[in-house]
């Protein structure tokens, strides 16, 4: 995990210094259609007890997050891009190093639209997901649950995408999306893991007759929004969601990805943060630990909740 977490920062190094050079490149050139925005900020939550008769364990935690906008607009076509990256760990006494948060996120969208006042933009939208690091079903540190493109999902299709900049909406249509999830550790293919067709065992149940596929293809209808707004002075609303239904397997089961993002701004470089992120995907099964055994059961709603406070960079 530590050489994961110094890639991290090394990313969010190289990215800080790259993007640094082509803003004060462009800002010499008042015709180019490019927007960029850049932030990168780092939270922290430090917890401590000194004779505390409730009881309690020390902890530290920390998240590191960077999010880079790089938007093309001429004339009728517009190209939006972002890529969002988090890792967060925590520490308590007597545990080891736990993780909190890995995520590695890419967008694209290219849209044309017939005239200047039309809200609409036809066209297609590319995203891909993956992570960092290792994740575990703590506190086995064994046997990994997940692993960097174990999984990986990528989306393309095309579509439509509504956009009110008054309002801060932007909602995107599409009927035909192309989802591949990609498990390109053989361990977890062999074992079916995200939905990829699991291994074939011979009749005592130990050889591997064929292995698991390392990847799966989807058809179906993918909807995704993004709603950003001030809801009062110095405090910004950012939530999101996406929903997907596959044509040939369970239509009419979704997919759902909802994120909900409060920053309260203190300071030009302090902010606090509170968040939820909630997932559903029938193919990706609940794991837990049971006596020290790693037990798989049906799919579960999943959801992350985050307060943090700490410093932000925007150039």
């Amino acid at each position: 995990m530590n050489r994961n977490l110094i890639l991290f920062f090394a990313l969010l190094f190289f990215a800080t210094e790259s993007y640094s050079q082509i803003i004060k490149t462009e800002k010499t050139d008042s015709t180019s259609n490019w927007v960029k925005g850049n932030k990168v900020g780092l939270d922290f939550t430090q917890i401590s007890f000194v004779n505390w008769s409730a009881g309690g364990n020390n902890s530290i935690s920390g998240l590191a997050k960077g999010n880079f906008i790089r938007n093309y607009t001429r004339d009728n076509m517009k190209w939006n891009n972002e890529l969002v990256v988090r890792y967060g760990i925590n520490k308590q006494e007597g545990q080891d190093i736990r993780k909190t948060d890995d995520q590695i996120n890419l967008n694209s969208t290219i849209g044309y639209r017939r005239d200047t006042i039309n809200k609409w933009f036809y066209g297609a939208k590319f995203s891909f997901l993956t992570q960092f690091s290792n994740g575990y079903s703590y506190p086995n540190v064994s046997k990994a649950i997940s692993k960097p493109f174990g999984p990986a999902y990528i989306f393309l299709g095309i579509g439509a995408e509504y956009t009110r900049k008054d309002l801060g909406l932007t909602v995107y249509l599409s009927p035909i999306t192309n989802k591949t999830t990609l498990v390109l550790d053989r361990r977890l293919s062999n074992e079916g893991a995200f939905g990829v067709d699991k291994a074939i065992y011979d009749e005592t149940g130990t050889e591997i007759i064929k292995n698991g596929k390392l990847h799966r293809t989807e058809l179906g209808a993918l909807v995704s929004s993004q709603y950003k707004r001030k809801i009062m002075t110095n405090i910004n609303l950012d939530t999101r969601a996406t929903l997907y239904t596959d044509y040939l397997k369970d239509f009419g089961n979704i997919d759902i990805d909802w994120q909900i993002g409060i920053e309260m701004i203190v300071n030009k470089y302090v902010r606090a943060n509170i968040g939820t992120h909630l997932l559903y995907d029938n193919d990706i099964k609940n794991k837990r630990e049971v006596g020290g055994v790693q037990i798989t059961e049906g799919p579960r709603v999943q959801l992350k909740q985050i307060l943090g406070i700490g410093v932000e960079y925007r150039f």
